[in-house]
């Protein structure tokens, strides 16, 4: 079953707890009955004295893969990480602005290394020494950052979110595909945003959601890429077909504010 964006937005706002999810706004009848469709379907049952649609196991859990894929499987996937395809990771390689010896680039939840081994590829066809192409790595895998040391790549084990950027030399550029689930993705990336240098580059693979949600994170995030002058574009439908999946994604462009 595939969803409209709209039915999405509405699906992104509702009030979610336990196993019961409550619509919070007011919608006329068209759109109550695709939104309804989507719910029953999802196996929410309405209870009118709970004035809410019933789920026999966590509504967000249901919920989030409808968001994230625009459409309802029965099928489950793990939707918090998605490693990225090879020819993906080497066009997102390429927005990064090449420009001095000595760049520093930044790859947080590097999983196995697709993202960071195309920014070194661009590097040393840039220049053949790959001199300017200083890559740090983070994962919170401790299998994942072996495999990227085996690249040769300097890579942390830690999460993400608990590494404090005034412990590191600023980056020049961010290039990154964070987790997803619960919105996870916002956070990374704008925490990533505190590891740049002013006028520093981030490039970031990100759920769709970004441009449809309307809680207070999505929209503060959205005025964030505003605010710097920013960019998010849709990508292909399928583009995480190969790693198993057909969540939809957008990558997100910015630069960090000159101070």
């Amino acid at each position: 079953m595939k969803i409209s964006t709209d039915v999405l937005a509405v699906l992104s706002g509702c009030q979610m707890s336990g196993n019961q999810l409550v619509l919070t706004e007011q919608l006329d009848r068209q759109m109550y009955s695709a939104v309804n469709k989507v719910l029953e379907a999802a196996g929410g049952k309405w209870n009118r004295k709970a004035k809410a649609h019933v789920f026999d196991e966590a509504a967000a859990d249901v919920m989030e893969p409808i968001i994230l894929t625009g459409e309802y499987q029965r099928t489950k996937q793990d939707f918090g990480v998605f490693f990225t395809p090879l020819a993906l990771a080497r066009r997102l390689a390429e927005r990064i602005t090449f420009t001095h010896t000595g760049m520093r680039l930044l790859e947080p939840s590097a999983g196995m290394g697709a993202l960071a081994t195309a920014a070194r590829d661009a590097a040393q066809a840039d220049d053949e020494s790959c001199s300017w192409a200083d890559i740090t790595c983070f994962d919170i895998q401790p299998k994942h950052v072996v495999a990227l040391r085996a690249l040769g790549l300097h890579a942390e084990c830690a999460d993400f979110l608990d590494e404090d950027p005034r412990d590191y030399e600023p980056f020049d550029a961010v290039l990154m595909n964070p987790p997803f689930a619960g919105q996870a993705d916002i956070r990374h990336v704008m925490h990533a945003a505190k590891f740049l240098k002013p006028g520093g580059q981030l490039v970031a693979i990100m759920s769709a959601g970004v441009l449809f949600r309307r809680d207070r994170l999505t929209e503060s995030f959205r005025a964030l890429v505003h605010a710097r002058g920013g960019t998010i574009t849709a990508l292909p439908a399928d583009s995480f077909r190969e790693s198993g999946t057909g969540v939809n994604t957008v990558v997100v462009s910015f630069s960090e504010r000159m101070r």
